[in-house]
């Protein structure tokens, strides 16, 4: 199984939609984390399509590199799409636990391990839709490695969105985020091994026929999410505000009291 057949472009496209999913989540899940618990739904609710969108995109990026010696690859698209809303669902169950719990290190471990499961669950869970015409098997050893890269990966990305506020800090931990996802699928793949079978024949679609409009929709979702996250206001930039607002009301009744007095 050859999982270069382009050489790097798909590996660097997909790290670059890692890194782009996994910073924007991050970034809403700071911008829930500032305000009170019952106004963080929908920022969190963004931080999980963000991160469970942008996995599921790099992975099948990654995945049209790949191709096997004499053999089609298709997949089945219902199971591919079910990949898609477990990748959403699980990693949002990992944001909102972190986002609804006291902040603390079981708090970060359980949101890490949920997320990271979200997101073995969702590569395992597209490669069981990927059909070659033969036997898929794993490595179990390379697959628990696998899951352990993605459950570091989760905590690592987590612990720095709830210690390190600053932008360029979340700049580089959504870098960080993006090697170890891509790394997790890489080396997730390694755990594959594959048997052709003549008496057997790859039944599905290919996945250019249906993973670039769907990776086009989803790279229009990211757009429209980094524009809502750039234009709204940071809560401490609303708290500045009112804080000079008040200040310069104070300012007013002070002169005016003084003019009154005169």
């Amino acid at each position: 199984m050859n999982g270069f057949t382009y050489g790097m472009v798909n590996p660097l496209l997909a790290y670059l939609i890692a890194t782009i999913g996994a910073g924007l989540g991050l970034r809403c899940t700071v911008r829930a984390l500032a305000l009170p618990p019952e106004r963080r739904r929908g920022w969190l609710l963004l931080a999980a399509g963000a991160i469970g969108c942008g996995i599921w995109t790099m992975h099948f990026i990654a995945m049209l590199g790949f191709s096997v010696t004499d053999a089609t690859v298709v997949y089945n698209v219902p199971l591919t799409l079910v990949s898609l809303a477990v990748a959403v669902l699980v990693v949002g169950l990992g944001v909102f636990y972190v986002g609804y719990r006291p902040a603390g290190w079981g708090t970060l471990l359980v949101g890490g391990v949920l997320t990271g499961v979200g997101v073995a669950g969702m590569h395992y869970l597209g490669m069981s839709a990927m059909n070659v015409g033969g036997t898929v098997g794993y490595k179990p050893l390379v697959v628990v490695a696998s899951v352990a890269i993605a459950v570091f990966a989760a905590t690592a990305a987590l612990w720095m969105t709830l210690n390190i506020r600053g932008f360029w800090s979340s700049v580089l931990s959504a870098l960080v985020a993006g090697v170890a996802v891509t790394a997790m699928h890489y080396t997730a793949m390694q755990a594959v091994t594959v048997r052709l079978s003549q008496d057997l024949r790859p039944n599905g679609t290919p996945a250019a026929e249906f993973v670039l409009p769907l990776a086009v929709g989803i790279v229009v979702f990211l757009t429209v999410s980094a524009i809502v996250v750039a234009m709204s206001p940071h809560d401490s930039d609303r708290d500045r505000r009112k804080d000079d607002e008040d200040q310069e009301r104070i300012q007013v009744l002070l002169f005016d009291g003084k003019t009154r007095g005169l």
